[in-house]
Formats: C-alpha cells, sequence, structure tokens
C-alpha cells in the first residue's frame, strides 16, 4: 500500500489548465457506464466502502466522451490505498483488442460511506465525493491515459449511491496539484460539467428497460389487495402517461428542428444573396416527402381532430366505469364470502 496526499474538492469550475493540454470543461457519459459502475457497487465485497474502476473514450479538446469502463480491484485502509495495476493493464489490453479507438480518459468511484460499527448502516448524508485517497488514485490513473492529449490530464467521475434525495447523483472532476514552497501540498478537484449522451440504440435499449420495469410492477400490483393494489395501479398508470407524454413531445420537437433545418436549407439556395449551390437529388427528396402529407384545409383537419378526440376521451371514460364496475364487483364478492 502506498500513502498519499491530502485532497481538496472545489465545487466550481475553473480555467486551470496543464501545460501543453487543453482543459477539460465537459464530460458526456454513456448509459452503459452508469449501469457498469451500478453493477461494480451492487457486486462490491461486503465491507468494501467504494468501488473504482477504469473510463475509456474519446477527447475532442476540452470535451471528453466516455463510452465503456471496468472494474479494478482496489483496497483501502485509513490514508493507504492498493490499486490492482496488472489487474488494469491486462484489462485495457483486452479492451484495446476490441476497441482500438478508445482509450483511457479517467477513473470513476462511488462515493465513500463513512465509517459506522458494525452492522449499522451508514447514514445517507455522511457519504463523501471526494477523499484523500482519490490523490493516490488520480496520479495513478494520470499515467495510465493514453500519450498525447490526454496524458497526465484524467477525469474523475464519481457516482453517489446513498440515495440521500432519491436518485443516484454524478459528478466529473479534474485535478490541480497545489504546490507550497515548491513542494506538493494537496490535489485540488475542480468539478466540471457532466451530462448523459445516448446513441439511439441505447435510447432504444433504455426504453424497453423502463418498460418491462413498468409490466413487472403491473404484474405485482395484479396479485395485491385493497388500497395497496389501488396505489400501485395508480402510480403503474401515472408512468405510463407520463412516458407516452414525453415521448410525443420529443417526437414533435424533432419534426420542428428537421423542419427548420429544411426550411432553412431552402432560403439559402434561393436567395439572392450568395445562394448555395442546388443539389436535384434533395429537391427530389424534399418535394417527394412534402407530397406525401395529405393536403386538408385547416377547418376540415379541426373536425377530424375534435372527432377523434371526442372518440379518445369516450374510450377513456368508458374505461375507467369498467374499472369501477369490477373493483365493486371484487369487493362484493369478498363481503358476501366473508358473511358466507
Amino acid at each position: 500500500m502506498d500513502t498519499t496526499t491530502p485532497s481538496l474538492l472545489l465545487n466550481n469550475s475553473t480555467s486551470t489548465t496543464l501545460a501543453g493540454v487543453e482543459s477539460v470543461t465537459c464530460v458526456d457519459v454513456h448509459p452503459l457506464v452508469l449501469l457498469s459502475v451500478l453493477d461494480h457497487h451492487t457486486r462490491r465485497p461486503e465491507g468494501a466502502g467504494r468501488v473504482i474502476g477504469t473510463l475509456l473514450g474519446r477527447r475532442d479538446g476540452s470535451r471528453v466522451e466516455v463510452t465503456n469502463s471496468f472494474a479494478v480491484p482496489h483496497a483501502e485502509r485509513g490514508d493507504e490505498v492498493a490499486i490492482g495495476k496488472d489487474f488494469n493493464r491486462q484489462m485495457l489490453a483486452l479492451h484495446m483488442r476490441a476497441n482500438p479507438r478508445e482509450v483511457v480518459v479517467g477513473w470513476y468511484a462511488t462515493a465513500l460511506p463513512p465509517p459506522t460499527e458494525d452492522g449499522d448502516a451508514p447514514p445517507a448524508s455522511g457519504y463523501k465525493r471526494i477523499a484523500d485517497t482519490s490523490s493516490l488514485i488520480h496520479e495513478f490513473y494520470a499515467g495510465e491515459c493514453s500519450p498525447g492529449e490526454t496524458e497526465g490530464d484524467p477525469i474523475h467521475l464519481v457516482l453517489d449511491t446513498s440515495l440521500q434525495f432519491d436518485s443516484i447523483g454524478m459528478k466529473a472532476y479534474k485535478s490541480t496539484p497545489v504546490v507550497i514552497a515548491g513542494e506538493p501540498y494537496a490535489n485540488l478537484f475542480h468539478e466540471i460539467r457532466v451530462a448523459i449522451k445516448s446513441t439511439e440504440s441505447e435510447k432504444i435499449t433504455v426504453h424497453k428497460m423502463i418498460q418491462s420495469q413498468i409490466a413487472d410492477m403491473d404484474a405485482a400490483a395484479k396479485n395485491m389487495d385493497g388500497e395497496e393494489k389501488e396505489e400501485k395501479v395508480a402510480l403503474v398508470t401515472a408512468v405510463n402517461d407520463s412516458n407516452e407524454a414525453n415521448n410525443l413531445t420529443e417526437s414533435m420537437e424533432q419534426m420542428l428542428q428537421m423542419l427548420n433545418t429544411v426550411s432553412g436549407y431552402i432560403d439559402e439556395v434561393v436567395s439572392e444573396n450568395v445562394p448555395l449551390p442546388s443539389d436535384d437529388t434533395i429537391g427530389r427528396r424534399i418535394n417527394d416527402a412534402l407530397s406525401s402529407v395529405p393536403r386538408i384545409r385547416n377547418e376540415i383537419f379541426e373536425g377530424m381532430f375534435h372527432d377523434n378526440l371526442q372518440d379518445l376521451l369516450m374510450i377513456s371514460y368508458l374505461s375507467n366505469v369498467t374499472k369501477t364496475q369490477l373493483v365493486i364487483a371484487e369487493k362484493l364478492n369478498q363481503a358476501l364470502t366473508l358473511g358466507a
């Protein structure tokens, strides 16, 4: 085990840069990374405070995109830490064979719980995102980052698994050494912006996972009785309605954005001030897309829309009436059974 220098935490991002390296200002994290970290945390050895691992991805100037990760064994005792360096290098070599474009961009860790008595659960408010041992681990990954613009400038991703606010918090940091009288005193961790970035396939996968969870909740609700069943059914219905509304809103926003893009392109082509060169293929495709939309007068469209809306409201009303009748019939049947 090696000892380390203190770690200081600064919650505001700064413009500090390393010599010859453009400072990281934003980190994009893919959902696969979050699921991998949470799985590692769930499978951690009994008594382990936190887990760490290597982050893989790409760097483009001041932006880092984290696309993959893998767990690394380690042990912490007081101000000392031991890292599975050989394991890390072997896993990195295997990942490089499968994804040669991914490089080491930093490391992850879960929040460190406070020390407690044996068998006691740690309080949610006592978790630490940055510990003194974080400095030594960060120095190790500074040497593991691939040569080039990522060398010596790893990012540190922290997931707060304390569930203090019924959610999993995510923070990203970069580190700057604090030197006093020519001697290193501590490492200062600066918080930087972090965001979730999903590809189209990842969005579909996450959506299916959520739908599967909702289906499991719905199936569990059917096996319940009384008020607990009604609350569970209401929760599932609310989640379904929220997801459908969000999907519709997102689809409409994407369509509006595409219409604005096409409209802007056409305006630039027909503009008298430095027009863009016309493209017959693009023009034909735009014409085909517009021709596929049926031409309906506004008053006719509004009439059709309101008729369909009334039909939908009637179906919803009849569905609620049917559910109410089933609940009443079930309660009457239970009362008759108890009376007999």
